[in-house]
């Protein structure tokens, strides 16, 4: 069979049926061959980040991508996108009429893949412990992760199946806190309540136990290869579909392109780039198919608020009306991007595109006349920091469009300097940097996840900017409203806010895709609305 390109309507979790599988681990799991699952993403121990797989402190797509595996957690986002569902709960709500007090009652017979009993004590702990641990980290090591969860007031275990979560303010999210690994259950006997478990070991309940194989690379441990394996203790919704996949590690994304056509990986995953979406989408390639998704992965830049080169809010706004969103874009993305004018991207509620109703189109005599009016002295010096391997091998180039775009304004005098992400984002914790590149997969798909983790009291750049009406007032509001568009004003507001203030300045947002062989069964289910991986949903069948 010649390649296809397979592309999955925005409203697939309108179209599709929700099917959040009863039974666990039944029905699944034909066959022995192993499913292998190539990636990008670097997983590694390193003396900044020791315990890249523990859930009080992973706060990436790519560990994210291990504990949805491993990891159970009272809620998960269903199959085809929506609401959030019960996992390892047999049952959640909110037990009030201000969404302040939410209560859980857990299945019966859950256990550990080790064989211990998970009760709601287990919850308890796992919730508390993560707070902890996120609290007596110091700011430049904290991945930010115990944010998700900073709006708990309390835990009580009311029973061995009942647990009951006391929250400071009305949150209407929160039922999709409760669905990321940010709460995955961990076994209370086999962590420590104050310390993060260093190192790649996992204890969860979730449909698979993982392995992993490592090697040190420039002196820290980091993962060749992650195996996961049936775990025979599951107990959920889920159909696992295969009994034991394998993720890769790959240095680059035509190096996994490589292996998928050879046929020694099955899946291509993060990252794929426009060269290799170009060749699939061109190409011939004998068995392999390329879905594309409709992706809410966004970028942008960060801003440390306080560092002189850009204290100025000035020099920010000059930047902001400088910078041609549709050249970057068109010349290092193609068509897997598109242009992001808010945080919140184009297709979530709430999404205004304040950034442009600010500044419309670039303009070099706009961006003069902000620096001008401040006294700020041009060409401005500034280096724009980013991540060599975290984002895809053409992050250098997209940093050069943005470095020639702000020189040739004659505004800017910019350099660009990158670094490999285990350097990058212990530097930008730590504010080495007064400009620097980021992504953002969001946590669950609400305008609240694409705003609240850049702009609230705890966010998880470390960013000293702080907006009390934003904080105080406006993202209080938003959460009030378990109606999400009737959130819409409040969010608007704080877009506005931040096209104003621009403390961080996105640039676009992507689609995303998947490339397999076409006996993979299960590829178009497993990236959920997050873009997180969901393996149990890949099984191998027969191509067409």
């Amino acid at each position: 069979m010649n390649r296809k390109t397979l592309v999955l309507p925005v409203a697939i979790g309108l179209l599709a049926p929700v099917l959040a599988a009863c039974g666990g681990t039944d029905g699944g799991g034909d066959g022995d061959e192993v499913i292998v699952i190539g990636t990008t993403d670097a997983f590694a121990a390193t003396s900044n980040a020791p315990a890249p797989f523990d859930p009080a402190y992973a706060y990436d797509a790519g560990s994210w991508n291990i504990l949805r595996q491993t990891v159970q957690t009272l809620m998960m986002a269903p199959r085809g996108g929506g609401e959030p569902v019960p996992e390892a709960a047999e049952s959640c709500r909110f037990s009030d009429n201000i969404n302040k007090r939410y209560e859980c009652t857990l299945r019966s017979g859950l256990k550990f893949a080790n064989g211990d009993e998970l009760t709601s004590k287990d919850v308890k702990f796992s919730i508390q412990r993560t707070l902890d641990i996120g609290k007596s980290l110091p700011a430049e090591e904290n991945s930010g992760v115990s944010s998700l969860l900073a709006g708990i007031d309390t835990v009580e275990a009311v029973s061995d199946t009942k647990v009951v979560f006391h929250l400071k303010g009305s949150d209407a999210t929160f039922p999709h806190k409760l669905a990321t690994p940010a709460a995955g259950i961990v076994d209370s006997e086999a962590y420590d309540p104050k310390k993060l478990r260093d190192g790649f070991q996992l204890d969860g309940s979730g449909p698979y136990t993982l392995e992993t194989e490592t090697k040190k690379v420039d002196g820290a441990e980091q993962v060749v290869k992650a195996v996961f394996t049936k775990n025979p203790n599951y107990k959920g919704t889920l159909k696992v579909n295969s009994d034991k996949l394998e993720i890769r590690t790959f240095e680059k994304a035509s190096q996994m392109s490589t292996a998928l056509k050879s046929g020694d990986i099955d899946v291509m995953g993060r990252t794929i780039e426009p060269a290799q979406i170009k060749d699939f989408t061109a190409g011939d390639d004998e068995g392999i198919e390329l879905v594309e998704m409709p992706g809410l992965e966004i970028r942008y830049l960060g801003f440390d608020t306080d560092a002189p080169a850009v204290k100025d809010k000035a020099v920010r706004q000059a930047m902001a009306q400088v910078v041609n969103r549709t050249d970057l874009v068109a010349e290092v993305y193609g068509t897997a991007a598109e242009e992001l004018f808010s945080l919140v991207p184009t297709s979530i509620t709430g999404h205004t595109n304040s950034f442009f109703n600010k500044y419309s189109e670039p303009s070099k005599a706009k961006a003069a006349q902000y620096l001008s009016k401040a006294g700020v002295k041009t060409p401005v010096p500034l280096t724009l920091n980013y991540t060599t391997d975290h984002y895809g091998e053409v992050t250098k180039q997209e940093f050069e469009v943005l470095r020639d775009q702000l020189n040739e304004s004659g505004l800017f005098d910019v350099t660009i300097e990158g670094k490999p992400w285990k350097d990058f984002r212990p530097a930008e914790l730590k504010g080495e940097y007064a400009v620097y590149g980021m992504g953002w997969f969001p946590d669950f798909p609400d305008a609240d996840n694409f705003l609240a983790p850049f702009v609230d009291e705890e966010n998880i750049l470390n960013s000293p900017y702080r907006n009390r009406q934003i904080i105080d007032s406006l993202i209080p509001q938003s959460r009030q409203e378990a109606d999400r568009p009737a959130a819409a004003d409040s969010l608007k507001r704080i877009q506005d806010i931040i096209a104003e203030d621009v403390p961080v300045l996105p640039l676009w947002q992507g689609k995303t895709y998947v490339a397999a062989r076409d006996d993979i069964t299960g590829v178009e289910w497993v990236l959920n609305s997050s873009s997180n991986m969901q393996l149990w949903e890949l099984g191998r069948g027969i191509g067409e």
